[in-house]
């Protein structure tokens, strides 16, 4: 799950080319992934070959251009992460935190960083080790908010010793040789990214959320609000907030009229000054969710949106809020993971919440017009657009579509 600083990157000088052009992004879930500028940025996770779980190459990072629809790979350098999955990524100032996740060889608490803003078209990774402060326990499946150039996680799920154990934390199992337990947290850890600094802020007043994981989190003025996730066998389907001025747990907070079902694996972006949007997940049967609703704080209310097709679920995808107001919605499964984890997706869903610019709305015509012109039957045969309705539509793109018609141009302009 992934949280964005929507800034604008300065002009940047011409860069080396990348590795694979005009290809997509690899099938994946438990991936990071975040949005600055102009392109999503996408980074680790695993797939399932032949029954067993793989995780992605550390070393590429994936980019796709909102713009021009195209994806390319890169790859990086520097103090690499190990290839995980559940860590948890954010945007801050042009760099892509990730902390946290879960590999061969157990959970991790560790922090790197990478700038996206390169000069040189170098991807170089650091391990922060000159920190202050007390990082988190080791834990995966947690999430974040980004709220004045600080990382501020919640929850997850990972290990302690015996002498860590506190009330933030639900035991569900324990290695008694070596006393070390695996649970879920609630907790609440600060990183300073001008300070470099770990802290635990002290919490002055309300009621936290149980511990919990896989949940999601999204920031919205200065409030960071939390909704659902997993403890022990349960899901929740209870939203609150903090406030990441004064530390103030709101509890949970009580909605008007329906609201969505429990779930976790799901993503809860901010898409206006006001509303949130909520989509996919696993539910308590362990079906993997299509819904998507809208919460709208003005009002306090839930709304479903009615017409989403119920052929695109997904669950521990991630989402991440474009800059004419879209969400867009990258790998996951359609399977549940519990058993049978052979649904990984490489679709990108794009949500549009809020009405596009005249400006975009006539890019997007010349676009259509062009690839129309330059698209044979068969590939036209493969795109499906829905349209929803005034508020919200979805477009499917299908990976090998964007291939097909980047080719198709750079052959044109060849002759």
């Amino acid at each position: 799950m992934a949280a964005a600083a929507a800034a604008t990157p300065p002009a940047a000088a011409a860069a080396s080319p990348p590795l694979q052009e005009f290809s997509v992004a690899e099938e994946r879930s438990g991936h990071c992934a975040v949005v600055d500028g102009g392109c999503l940025y996408v980074w680790g996770g695993y797939v399932s070959i032949e029954e067993n779980e793989v995780y992605l190459p550390n070393d590429e990072l994936w980019i796709y251009e909102i713009d021009s629809g195209l994806w390319s790979m890169h790859l990086m350098e520097g103090e690499l992460p190990p290839s995980m999955s559940g860590s948890c990524g954010a945007s801050v100032n042009g760099k892509l935190y990730i902390f946290g996740g879960y590999d061969d060889k157990g959970y991790s608490n560790r922090l790197y960083y990478v700038n996206l803003r390169t000069r040189n078209g170098t991807y170089l990774w650091k391990k922060i080790t000159d920190f202050k402060g007390q990082p988190p326990t080791p834990r995966d499946k947690l999430a974040c908010w980004v709220y004045k150039d600080r990382l501020i996680y919640f929850g997850g799920y990972g290990c302690r010793k015996q002498s860590e154990l506190s009330d933030c934390f639900d035991v569900h199992d324990a290695y008694w040789g070596e006393r070390i337990f695996w649970g879920w947290h609630n907790d609440v850890h600060v990183f300073d990214t001008t300070t470099q600094t770990w802290y635990q802020p002290k919490i002055k007043n309300g009621v936290p959320p149980q511990p919990r994981a896989a949940h999601s989190c999204t920031v919205l003025g200065n409030k960071g609000y939390v909704f659902g996730g997993r403890v022990l066998q349960k899901r929740m389907n209870d939203l609150h907030y903090l406030n990441l001025d004064t530390w103030v747990w709101s509890g949970k907070i009580c909605t008007n009229g329906e609201k969505p079902g429990d779930r976790s694996w799901h993503t809860l972006t901010s898409v206006t000054d006001s509303k949130l949007f909520l989509f996919g997940g696993l539910s308590s049967d362990n079906v993997p969710l299509s819904d998507g609703w809208i919460y709208d704080v003005a009002t306090n209310k839930w709304q479903q949106l009615k017409y989403l097709p119920k052929s695109i679920p997904r669950l521990w995808h991630t989402a991440c809020l474009g800059k004419e107001g879209e969400v867009m919605v990258f790998g996951g499964s359609k399977d549940d993971l519990h058993f049978m984890d052979t649904g990984h997706c490489s679709d990108l869903l794009i949500f549009q919440t809020q009405p596009y610019s005249l400006l975009r709305l006539s890019l997007d015509c010349i676009g259509k017009m062009l690839h129309l012109a330059l698209m044979d039957e068969a590939v036209l045969e493969q795109i499906k657009i829905t349209n929803i309705s005034l508020e919200v539509f979805l477009m499917i793109i299908l990976a090998d579509v964007w291939v097909k018609a980047a080719n198709l141009c750079v052959e044109v302009l060849c002759l």
